[in-house]
């Protein structure tokens, strides 16, 4: 059985192990991965690249396989993070909200091309959230802040908590509709209430189908 080896390097083993399956084009199983070199440093300062060996065995180094966690559609349910990043990403989520005397226990929510999503358990929900999702925002910066950190802006991070998102999309998308009624029918313009990007977006999108 033949073996094909060859390296890949980045700012983090996900970086690397990415420009493998990209390279490659295969599965993430289709190939072992040997760490060569690991990141040094201390946990905002990883100055040093990873270099991994991927070997792959059989037939698999003429397939054109393409990996499910690189097409347009995110991966949902990961289970466990696979990474350091995303070790890293949990654990600062974690500290944060135990400092904040709101213990969440975060987990991972999703994967997607240069996203994850991240959700936080626990009984703080309504505290982590905020009026209008500010405060869920927030750490949403912050953490994004060391993800940039961590592997220089290649990632961002989605925060949610108790569905959160979704709920609030629905919300937007209810708001646009209501109020591009009540525009038509009375022929005079409508202030909204401030909005994030991510909100005026969704508003955008839902007058744009209207």
């Amino acid at each position: 059985m033949s073996t094909i080896q060859k390296e890949y390097e980045g700012k983090t083993e996900k970086e690397a192990i990415d420009a493998a399956i990209k390279d490659l084009q295969l599965d993430r199983d289709a190939f072992d991965v040997e760490i060569l070199e690991s990141q040094q440093g201390g946990f905002l300062n990883r100055t040093r690249k990873v270099r991994i060996l991927v070997h792959v065995h059989g037939d698999n180094g003429g397939q054109s396989t393409v990996s499910k966690n690189h097409n347009d559609e995110p991966e949902y349910d990961p289970g466990d993070p696979s990474d350091d990043f995303e070790y890293a990403i949990l654990d600062f989520l974690r500290n944060l909200t135990a400092k904040m005397g709101c213990p969440m226990e975060p987990v991972m929510n999703y994967r997607d091309k240069h996203k994850i999503g991240v959700r936080l358990d626990g009984e703080y929900a309504g505290i982590i959230i905020g009026r209008k999702g500010k405060n869920l925002d927030a750490l949403q910066v912050l953490v994004n802040v060391v993800a940039g950190r961590l592997a220089g802006n290649e990632y961002k991070v989605v925060l949610d908590t108790e569905g959160y998102r979704a709920r609030r999309e629905e919300q937007l998308v209810l708001l646009a509709e209501r109020t591009a009624d009540q525009v038509m029918k009375s022929r005079t313009s409508r202030l909204l209430e401030p909005m994030n990007p991510f909100e005026r977006r969704i508003i955008h999108t839902a007058l744009n189908n209207i």
